[in-house]
């Protein structure tokens, strides 16, 4: 019975808006740090190529505030739209209803089951010149093994992966299967991106270890600011 009640539609709507309350309130209070604006200059290119961001789903509770943050930081991102893939699943419309008040769009889509259709979806948000976010290892892992269509989509759309983290002084880690950070109000936070993953038209999986390892890496930057803080 209580399994059905947390499962219900009504629920799970309260729930997100609580947690997109709760996250706005964690924003407000974090004092943030960018890193890594060569970077997305480099990934936006002299043409302001539009952008393929990743990240690992550990770190999504606090991306949406990187989008925000970049947004005001680059002058070209003024116009453009950020749209976050999420699953069909139940867990990637939770996910929606919170990331949703972030001025960040949906994409209702896979890269793997259906992935021609999904598939078809970016790559149309990518040529109107917008930005398209990607967790490679949701929504249900293994973590921080990257699927094969976020170097499929680089490929086909001629852009680099853009990786990006963050991390908070003030957190706390969950014991779901990727280790999700979520963190606490009135902390330090830092927002990375680091260089772009140029991804071969010809070859695209040939680059998924290199995403991977640089994901990581961002991962890596981000706790190690806050642990030098």
């Amino acid at each position: 019975m209580f399994r059905r009640l947390i499962r219900h539609p009504t629920t799970q709507a309260a729930f997100a808006k609580a947690l997109g309350l709760y996250l706005a309130l964690v924003f407000r209070t974090t004092r943030w740090t960018l890193l890594g604006e060569p970077h997305l200059a480099a990934a936006l290119g002299a043409e302001g190529r539009p952008i393929l961001a990743a990240f690992w789903h550990e770190r999504l509770p606090m991306m949406p505030m990187l989008w925000l943050r970049a947004r005001a930081a680059e002058p070209r991102l003024a116009t453009v739209r950020a749209h976050v893939l999420v699953s069909r699943h139940r867990d990637g419309r939770f996910i929606g209803d919170i990331v949703r008040r972030f001025r960040l769009e949906l994409v209702h889509a896979s890269t793997s089951r259906g992935g021609a259709t999904g598939m078809r979806q970016l790559l149309r948000v990518l040529g109107q010149g917008d930005m398209v976010v990607i967790t490679p290892d949701g929504p249900r892992g293994p973590r921080r093994r990257a699927a094969p269509g976020v170097a499929q989509l680089a490929a086909l759309a001629g852009v680099p992966v853009l990786p990006c983290a963050a991390q908070s002084s003030r957190a706390r880690l969950l014991r779901s299967w990727d280790r999700m950070v979520l963190p606490l109000p009135f902390a330090r936070g830092v927002l990375v991106m680091g260089p772009p993953v140029p991804v071969e038209r010809a070859a695209p999986l040939a680059a998924l270890p290199a995403i991977e390892a640089a994901l990581t890496a961002a991962c890596d930057a981000a706790d190690a600011w806050v642990a030098a803080g």
